[in-house]
């Protein structure tokens, strides 16, 4: 960790919500802060960081800035691009196809995508959902992938003739990666093993599109967003829209200060949400109270079931979730990943308590960050 400044010159930098303290314990609340206190220098990008407890927001604070440039502190309501912790959000938007009647989640995918590549097996939507459907990720992208010898892999090149570079170099709209995805074949069998797949949570937002007729971003504001009252959350389509609050990605330099670290590749499913520790809280209440589905009890029951045996470092996936049995409780967790953001998300429900680390320092450790607050609960 870089040295820090104290708490005190901190303070210009920290967006606080004073009287949600007599909520919960003051002891716990002081120790969250030290977590934070000492890790970012106030002229450079860190953390925004939320607890709930018992459906309250109980801590909601911004270390550094959201934009070097113009000296904007980051906040709670600072918008961020979540990454992977976007996949339960895409989960959800599918789940709410199948609760409508619209797929079957047991059906093969090329059911409704039928312009996918033959598999020569079964690959159902729940097996897509659970990173068991034996699809590759983004290494199967580009000729240096270790499965090119096999036919693994696609040949997509740059503008310039070279290798396709994922990240903030070259650029494709949504049907140009879907047009390379849905030729890829698998990467393996079937129901074998769970391995993630980034791949297979793209296209599951193809199939919100093409079951739904609306893209991702507007299924989700309609069926998920609007409904929980989410006014700041959405699915970033578009490389050139303005972002209110947006929290901007940077990346440190080896010699010394931080650059721009932000992407321009813009396609949905499995990242792309855009969202804030406030906005948060009305997604973390969803789980306790729940409103979508026909029956909201048992769409919630479906959304946290794990959709297999399967494991993967001793933990199940349940619709874009981690799944993690402790002693005498679940926690449920996930963390995003992605040119200049680093997020986690983390419920233990036994508890009603989650836990959300927002940074847009990507050598930030938000999963880290999120054990030693829980730690520090369970003291």
């Amino acid at each position: 960790m870089r040295a820090a400044s104290s708490l005190a010159a901190l303070s210009l930098y920290i967006m606080t919500f004073p009287l949600l303290a007599k909520t919960t314990n003051h002891q716990f609340i002081e120790k969250i802060d030290t977590v934070f206190a000492n890790k970012f220098l106030p002229n450079a990008p860190g953390c925004s960081v939320g607890v709930i407890k018992d459906s309250k927001l109980v801590f909601a604070k911004g270390y550094g800035l959201a934009n070097l440039e113009h000296d904007i502190p980051l906040s709670a309501d600072s918008v961020f691009r979540m990454a992977s912790v976007s996949k339960q959000f895409t989960a959800t938007a599918v789940l709410l196809l199948a609760d409508e009647g619209l797929i079957d989640l047991q059906e093969d995918i090329r059911t409704y995508l039928p312009e996918l590549a033959d598999y020569g097996s079964k690959v159902t939507v729940n097996a897509m959902l659970g990173h068991f459907a034996g699809m590759g990720d983004y290494d199967m992208v580009g000729d240096s992938y270790e499965g090119k010898a096999k036919g693994q892999h696609s040949t997509l090149k740059s503008a310039a003739g070279g290798e396709f570079r994922l990240g903030n170099e070259d650029y494709l709209s949504i049907d140009e990666f879907y047009q390379v995805v849905k030729k890829l074949p698998l990467k393996r069998k079937p129901d074998t093993q769970m391995e993630y797949s980034n791949f297979a949570y793209f296209l599951l937002s193809m199939l919100v599109e093409e079951r739904s007729g609306m893209t991702l971003r507007e299924y989700s504001e309609k069926n998920i967003f609007k409904p929980l009252g989410m006014k700041h959350t959405f699915f970033s389509d578009d490389a050139n829209e303005i972002v209110i609050n947006r929290a901007s990605g940077y990346a440190p330099l080896k010699s010394g200060g931080y650059e721009t670290n932000m992407t321009n590749l813009f396609w949905v499913g499995d990242g792309g949400l855009h969202t804030s520790i406030t906005e948060l809280l009305l997604w973390d209440q969803q789980f306790y109270s729940p409103q979508l589905g026909k029956n909201p009890q048992e769409f919630l029951k479906k959304m946290l079931t794990p959709n297999s045996q399967h494991q993967l470092g001793g933990q199940f996936y349940a619709n874009g979730q981690f799944v993690k049995p402790m002693e005498n409780m679940t926690k449920y967790a996930h963390s995003g990943g992605w040119l200049g953001t680093s997020t986690y998300y983390a419920r233990i429900p036994e508890e009603k308590l989650s836990v959300a680390v927002l940074c847009n320092d990507v050598s930030q450790n938000p999963g880290k960050y999120s054990n030693q607050i829980l730690d520090s609960y369970f003291d």
